[in-house]
Order: C-alpha cells, then structure tokens, then sequence
C-alpha cells in the first residue's frame, strides 16, 4: 500500500481580553486551536485517526506549556500576550506526528493547513484512514464498496456525504444543488445543470454561475495548486 497523506486543519480564533496583567505595551489576548482533517472531497472530519495531541507551548506558559488532549476536536484554549511558534502532536496507531503551528495575533480567525503522511499503516489505522476519506492508491477497495452496496451503497453515501457538511457548515446538500440548478442570471439556451442523486453527483455549467463564485472557485484551485 503507497503511503496516505491526510491534510490537517488548524484554526485559530482570538480576541482582546479586557484585563489588566502588568504588561503596558501589549494587549492580553484570549486564543483557542482546534483540529480537524479535509478528505478529498474538501470536507472536514473528525481527526479520530489520531488518538490524542500534544500542545507543546512557549516555556513560560510553564506548567502547562507541555498539554495533552484526548477527546475531539483537541481544542486547547489559553491566554497570553506574545506570540510564538509551538509544536503540535498529534499521535495515531503508527507513530507521533509532528507539525509547527505558528500563533500570532495578526488576525481575530486564521487556519494552517499541513500535510500528514502514513507509511504502511496497519489495519486498524487503515481502517481508520478510509474512513476519513478515499485513500489514494486502492481504487479496488472503493469499486468493491459500490459494487456490494448497489443503489442502497449510493443512498448510504449521499447520506454519509451530507450529514458531514450539516454537521460543520448547515449546508442541505439536496437544497442547494436544487437551487443551483435555477440560476438565471447569466443562463443560455445551451447551458447546461444536472443533479444526479443516484451518483451523488452535481453538473453545472461554469457560464452561468455570479462572477464573484467563480472567482471564489479560481482561489480555491490555485490555493490546491491545481491550475
């Protein structure tokens, strides 16, 4: 099996605390981290591929500069005035992964995104890994799945599919490609939509979408080094 690599996200969020702590010339900020996974199809998920992660702070946050959390999404909340470069942990069934989060102050909400990689894992963190998204390199496994599934396999998955979006973003995915599909504002004779509910599966014609939606699109691409 070719190793998986899995896209993590962190999220900063921050805001000015009101507090008096001794330290003229700086503000005392109230921040939080939490962690999450983007399987391939941009989405995020649980990160239970890992089962718990490492905060590793400046040391003066001493004695909390070292902090580990077991429960999803591994959120740390802390208060401080500097920023800093940490490490962060996460540990999964195969070994301790680790990335550089850098915490600074320059927005009220940012995100990180890095790359993890999986080298021969073992069954059970493969089992794990597919469940956060297709694993590139084992298509069998994926035609097996839909073969054995039949029209209740694609049902299951428009269902697993949408639960994944509510759950993070109130999106209803049927709604949505339900509305998209009456757009007018730049539609032709030969302009082109479909939704295809058995294959979980929308079409839509680039033309007749808002100017600034696929300027939103163009970012995203170019931001996945795609174009």
């Amino acid at each position: 099996m070719p190793p998986v690599s899995l896209n993590v996200r962190l999220l900063t969020e921050q805001h000015i605390l009101n507090k008096d702590f001794g330290v003229e010339t700086f503000s005392l900020q109230s921040w939080s981290i939490d962690f999450y996974l983007i399987n391939n199809y941009s989405e995020l998920v649980p990160a239970n591929v890992f089962d718990q992660v490492t905060y590793t702070l400046h040391s003066s946050f001493s004695p909390r500069a070292v902090q580990t959390l077991k429960d999803f999404p591994f959120i740390i909340c802390e208060e401080g005035w500097d920023e800093f470069d940490m490490q962060v942990g996460p540990s999964a069934a195969d070994k301790k992964h680790f990335v550089t989060h850098d915490l600074n102050f320059a927005q009220a909400r940012y995100e990180s995104k890095h790359v993890m990689s999986f080298k021969n894992p073992k069954p059970p963190l493969q089992s794990l890994l597919y469940k956060s998204g297709p694993v590139p390199g084992d298509k069998d496994r994926v035609k097996s799945k839909r073969a054995a599934g039949g029209e209740g396999g694609s049902k299951k998955k428009k269902k697993t599919k949408k639960n994944i979006i509510s759950s993070f973003y109130s999106v209803d995915m049927d709604k949505l490609a339900d509305g998209l599909q009456h757009l007018d504002d730049n539609k032709t004779p030969d302009s082109y939509t479909k939704n295809d509910v058995e294959q979980v599966e929308f079409h839509v014609d680039l033309h007749i979408l808002p100017d600034n939606l696929v300027k939103i699109l163009e970012d995203f691409t170019q931001e996945k080094d795609a174009l």
